[in-house]
């Protein structure tokens, strides 16, 4: 059995857990916050494509619409794939949003922190977005 090392990375938004989650579990809203999954999102069948941040075609598969604030969903790149645990909880009347980053064989130290970097921003610009 193999462990990765993780982080897990949040941010409070003042919104209600639900609207912040309606908002992010919809793909082509993606584009708005999520620079660091992609842009140009578009619906292929089941799953959606994507232009990464290097330029490079992605396929990504969003978990369906749920109850219980869970966006995970799994990216597909060359010979690689990520599956991405993203959840929005309540947290008093607002809500936490949590991505949990997972440093995987291939990644150094400064990749695994660049990536937790990448996506601390893409959550602050979550946050204001949903707070404006």
């Amino acid at each position: 059995m193999t462990i990765y090392k993780s982080r897990i990375i949040t941010v409070s938004i003042d919104r209600d857990w639900r609207e912040v989650y309606d908002f992010a579990s919809i793909p082509e809203n993606f584009q708005r916050w999520a620079a660091g999954l992609g842009r140009r999102f578009e619906r292929s069948g089941e799953e959606w494509t994507a232009k990464d941040p290097d330029g490079r075609l992605i396929r990504i598969r969003f978990s369906r619409p749920n109850e219980y604030g869970v966006l995970d969903h799994i990216v597909f790149a060359e010979d690689k794939e990520t599956r991405n645990a993203v959840r929005v909880v309540a947290n008093g009347t607002g809500a936490e949003v949590m991505f949990v980053l997972l440093r995987t064989p291939d990644m150094t130290e400064e990749i695994f922190a660049a990536d937790a970097e990448a996506v601390q921003r893409d959550l602050n610009t979550l946050k204001a977005v949903l707070e404006r």
